[in-house]
């Protein structure tokens, strides 16, 4: 007598899952209380903030004064005991903030020089919007032309001159720090090539390069550029102030850089070089086609860490008499006419939060494209 064998012809429906495991319980469950550790931290995390957020929400918004012309808008008085941070004097000093010294009639100039950075930007790092080889070209040619034309000036097309001596606040902080993460990634890129390369010379050059630049703060390589520099070229040559300290932020983040590449490289296995070799590809086109598009893709969380830390590390040019945006509000909250108890605290919070957005926005977009990249996502 044979074996019977019953199979069922309809797939049975998946049963829900238990209600503690979905939804917001299951993620609480799974996240935050998932072992006596995890739920000790939880715990003492929510009592921080509860006793964080609500007296910082009650300065920044609640107790916060947004209106007036003076300082007397921000002083306690019977009538109010409680003041919280004087955004009347940010509101007053914004365009300080944003445009340092820089003349009153030609700030269009400025605001044209941000419209065209966000364009590039949006552009270029959109996936959904096409000519990616035109937004390179935008971007790394025509924007850099355009940018100094407008800023600096161009006689022929009617604007005038205008010295880097008068730009100041968000400006300079957006033009060091968009120069040196432009300048950065390529640089460190033939950088860590060089320290890998079969070449004595281009190696040796690369490691003491590399090894130098890291070995030093960059404060000290901010005075190299400013005050060492000109003394090795005539004075007609020498470069203006904020150039120097352009070429000292951007060689200090390229060493950096550097070894956030060379990091990649090494993560790739190396059938992927004999590979690209077995297929008759050359140096270059084996670096550009097979092997740098991998050891990039890896290092993203570096590459946007040091751009984060850049970015921040932009305040030290101040230190060689740049007005960066930090050095705006240092300036705008020892005015007499705004002397109150909360006027230095207001600064340094309107800082922070600029700061705090700028570096968000960096590393939320290099989240997505981890997301994307690791979905298999295609243009």
């Amino acid at each position: 007598m044979g074996t019977q064998v019953f199979v069922r012809s309809e797939t049975v429906e998946a049963m829900p899952p238990p209600v503690r495991d979905r939804g917001l319980v299951g993620w609480a469950r799974e996240h935050l209380f998932s072992g006596p550790l995890n739920t000790i931290l939880t715990l003492l995390s929510v009592l921080f903030l509860w006793w964080l957020i609500p007296p910082l929400l009650n300065f920044l918004i609640v107790d916060a004064v947004w209106t007036g012309e003076d300082r007397t808008a921000c002083i306690v008085t019977p009538e109010r005991p409680r003041v919280g941070a004087c955004w009347a004097f940010v509101i007053e000093r914004f365009n300080f903030f944003v445009y340092g010294f820089y003349p009153i009639a030609e700030r269009w100039r400025v605001d044209a020089f941000f419209a065209l950075l966000l364009f590039g930007i949006f552009w270029l790092l959109t996936p959904s919007v096409p000519g990616k080889r035109l937004a390179v070209v935008y971007f790394f040619i025509v924007l850099p032309v355009v940018s100094v034309m407008l800023l600096i000036g161009f006689a022929p097309l009617g604007l005038a001159y205008v010295p880097t001596s008068l730009w100041g606040g968000i400006l300079v902080t957006v033009v060091v720090a968009s120069v040196g993460m432009v300048f950065s990634l390529p640089l460190g890129i033939v950088l860590a090539l060089g320290r890998r390369s079969t070449m004595p010379a281009v190696r040796l050059f690369s490691v003491i390069f590399i090894e130098f630049v890291r070995g030093v703060p960059l404060i000290t390589v901010l005075f190299m550029a400013s005050v060492m520099l000109p003394l090795f070229v005539p004075d007609t040559w020498s470069p203006d102030k904020l150039l120097r300290a352009l070429i000292g932020v951007a060689l200090f983040a390229a060493a950096y850089m550097a070894e956030v590449v060379r990091a990649g490289l090494q993560a790739i296995p190396r059938g992927q070089y004999e590979g690209a070799q077995a297929l008759g590809l050359s140096y270059w086109r084996m670096m550009g086609l097979i092997i740098l598009p991998q050891a990039l893709r890896i290092t993203i969380p570096n590459i946007v860490n040091s751009n984060i830390a850049l970015f921040k590390d932009t305040t030290l040019v101040f230190i060689v008499g740049i007005f960066d945006f930090l050095r705006t509000i240092e300036a705008a909250r020892i005015d007499p006419q705004w002397a109150t108890p909360v006027t230095s605290t207001t600064g340094y919070a309107f800082a922070a939060i600029f700061y705090f957005l700028c570096c968000w926005a960096m590393s939320a977009y290099a989240k997505s494209v981890e997301r994307r990249l690791a979905t298999g996502y295609r243009r």
